[in-house]
């Protein structure tokens, strides 16, 4: 199905945001929101909980403070601080080159994109370093057919189950990362071929593109260029289909923002099914 045509439906699904809101209630622990016949929206987010929320090394903790209560405020509210890359969240390309727009000077057309699904836990349980290669992607393509032109392509890794543990990050004794990643050769592929395009991107469950080994951030420095985004530390993706569905990024724009911590949506037409 060609990017217009996803955009199209997931439209749909945007503009009967009220029918779906009254829905909510009845949506399963995991985030997925039901309505029979009609165009579901899944959580692809992790609760921001910093009794849970593992932070990128060396980068800033993440603190919820309670500064007004009903009782003696007459309102209740939070102080949020935390990074932007804090949690489930989305890069701009500026994240990573000097340059490169950053997230307010990206369009809401940008932020959502038909996306794809790469299942590759078996390889990355046996594997703590796995970078998903150009034979991967060609296997799927092989059962799914090809990955439309201007893609979100996720990499779904099982690490999202790891979230909230020391298993996440995975550090070894010198403080090393060990995740899987997206091999560079194969973002460099994706481009290339246009599976990505200008306007496309990666995801992951982890905390970001990069094998957590690659100090140089190779896949990363070619993702973010142009109006490409990085989708990271993605949760609930055994609701999200392989093919045929799309992902819409909330968020707040931080003026000059890398990015924002984010409610990303799962957007999937009637009749695609997981």
């Amino acid at each position: 199905m060609q990017r217009r045509h996803l955009l199209a439906a997931a439209g749909g699904a945007v503009a009967g945001a009220a029918g779906l809101a009254g829905t909510a209630a009845a949506g399963t622990a995991g985030g997925e929101t039901l309505k029979p016949g009609r165009t579901r929206l899944i959580s692809l987010s992790h609760v921001n909980d910093p009794a849970t929320t593992n932070v990128y090394p060396g980068d800033p903790p993440f603190e919820l403070e309670v500064i007004a209560t009903i009782e003696n405020e007459g309102y209740y509210l939070q102080y949020v601080r935390e990074g932007e890359a804090t949690g489930t969240h989305w890069g701009a390309p500026g994240h990573f080159n000097a340059g490169e727009p950053l997230a307010d000077d990206l369009d809401p057309n940008d932020l959502f994109l038909p996306a794809v699904k790469i299942d590759v836990r078996d390889k990355c349980a046996r594997n703590a370093d796995y970078a998903l290669t150009i034979d991967d992607v060609r296997q799927w393509e092989r059962r799914h057919g090809r990955i439309p032109n201007e893609s979100m392509i996720i990499m779904w890794t099982g690490w999202e189950y790891k979230w909230g543990t020391p298993a996440f990050p995975n550090l070894d004794a010198d403080g090393v990362l060990h995740q899987p990643g997206f091999a560079p050769e194969t973002v460099q592929w994706f481009i290339d071929t246009g599976r990505i395009g200008r306007n496309g991107g990666t995801g992951i469950d982890t905390f970001g593109p990069d094998l957590g080994t690659d100090a140089e951030f190779r896949a990363s420095l070619l993702v973010y260029r142009r109006h490409r985004i990085s989708l990271e530390i993605l949760a609930n993706l055994a609701q999200f289909p392989a093919t045929g569905a799309s992902v819409l990024c909330g968020g707040m724009i931080n003026a000059k923002g890398s990015g924002s911590t984010a409610l990303i949506y799962g957007v999937i037409p009637p009749g695609v099914r997981v």
